[in-house]
């Protein structure tokens, strides 16, 4: 973090970031005879779940248990950490960021099919009405606070406009997919310090591979569970014969309070006998929080598919505990690359593969199953943030929790 009264902008990609690059390692975490799945590791003691020895359902991980192992899908992050002491509305402490997902380069003229469910509507995912009417996605997921939404979208269009100057001019319009969480309990929200020059720099150093997760882009000031949440992502590879297909997870994870958290099936909130749950205690009379999370995959689905598998990803949130609070908004958000759909057909007809319903049972739980790894990696690679007026928020303990996922209550 830089010093009281200093503006810094941390973006993980393919160029250089302002101010710092997180080192890149391998961890051997996958059963025997697996693909090595590499992981970001923290700037401490942090370890994905996998890294903990616990493992979530049956199918293995893609290389790096992330959503970019779908093939061509990039992340990128830029992360905003400054100033400390008492809140200052709209000058700090800055604890924000934002964190986009592009489903595939030149996703504008080659959109990809997708679909949506909400939960809970306690929240804003804009762009969801055009998505549902025509059934495809056609630019970058953008992940940020809630009073930073129309900046990020303005980040977004300038980004695609840049790319494509003829939008607006020529050809059509567009209206961009940004999806929020609150983190005002950490951040001067009021501030809305995420600029369109911080979108446009995630946008440009988004890449493939590894994804730094936890307390960074949109996820660092996030709560989630009593815990420091925020950002975590995971995947699922199915079997040759079951299509050999790849779903991955991203979440940005903001959502219930300790006395809910399971993992594994084990209640871990109840057994950890924290002195303080933060997510009740912080700030009663704002939102409880909220999770988004977006779904990829190469298997060839349509919309209406893809609607069936976000509404997955519930299966996946509800056994980390959370009940889709009242004042919670869990959005979820679900894409393929397996088939292109032309931004202006020459012919009055194209041709998608189309994956037959009877076979889509495995797609189900390689989703559910990715989307509660991810959860818990939010929590399990996240860092100990202290924010606003000194309000502390901490990293779950991982050596409580190994404790107690052994028995060791």
């Amino acid at each position: 973090m830089k010093c009281k009264g200093q503006r810094g902008s941390q973006s993980y990609g393919k160029g250089p970031p302002k101010v710092l690059l997180l080192a890149l390692g391998v961890f051997l975490s996958l059963p025997s005879g697996q693909a090595i799945a590499e992981s970001a590791p923290s700037t401490s003691d942090r370890q994905r779940v996998r890294e903990l020895g616990i493992t979530i359902g049956r199918y293995h991980p893609g290389l790096h248990n992330a959503i970019t192992d779908v093939p061509g899908v990039k992340v990128g992050h830029a992360t905003l950490s400054t100033g400390e002491g008492m809140l200052k509305p709209g000058q700090g402490p800055v604890r924000t960021g934002v964190t986009v997902i592009i489903p595939r380069d030149d996703v504008w003229h080659e959109k990809v099919p997708a679909g949506a469910f909400v939960l809970n509507g306690t929240g804003e995912m804009t762009g969801l009405a055009w998505v549902k009417e025509s059934g495809f996605l056609e630019y970058p997921i953008a992940l940020t606070n809630t009073l930073n939404v129309p900046r990020v979208a303005n980040g977004v269009m300038s980004w695609m406009i840049r790319k494509y100057p003829e939008i607006g001019v020529t050809d059509d319009t567009l209206t961009p997919v940004v999806a929020e969480c609150d983190d005002g309990r950490l951040n001067d929200i009021q501030g809305r310090h995420v600029s369109e020059q911080d979108v446009m720099d995630a946008l440009d150093q988004a890449t493939t591979g590894i994804v730094p997760e936890g307390a960074v882009g949109a996820g660092t000031g996030m709560i989630a569970y009593g815990f420091k949440g925020g950002i975590g992502t995971a995947s699922r590879t199915l079997s040759a014969e079951e299509g050999g297909y790849t779903v991955g997870v991203l979440v940005n994870a903001n959502q219930g309070r300790q006395s809910e958290l399971m993992v594994a099936g084990i209640p871990v909130g109840q057994l950890y006998k924290a002195t303080t749950d933060q997510s009740a205690a912080l700030f009663t009379s704002q939102s409880e929080g909220s999770i988004i999370i977006v779904i990829a995959t190469d298997a060839p689905l349509d919309s209406r598919q893809l609607t069936r598998i976000a509404k997955r990803a519930v299966v996946g949130l509800a056994r980390t505990g959370t009940s889709g609070r009242h004042g919670s908004g869990d959005f979820m958000l679900a894409f393929s690359t397996a088939n292109i759909i032309p931004h202006y057909p020459q012919s009055a007809t194209y041709t998608m593969t189309h994956l037959a319903d009877t076979h889509i049972n495995p797609l189900f739980t390689a989703t559910v199953e990715a989307t509660e790894e991810a959860i818990l990696n939010a929590l399990t690679m996240a860092n100990t943030v202290v924010g606003r007026d000194g309000r502390k928020v901490d990293a779950i303990d991982l050596k409580r929790l190994t404790e107690i996922m052994q028995g060791k209550h």
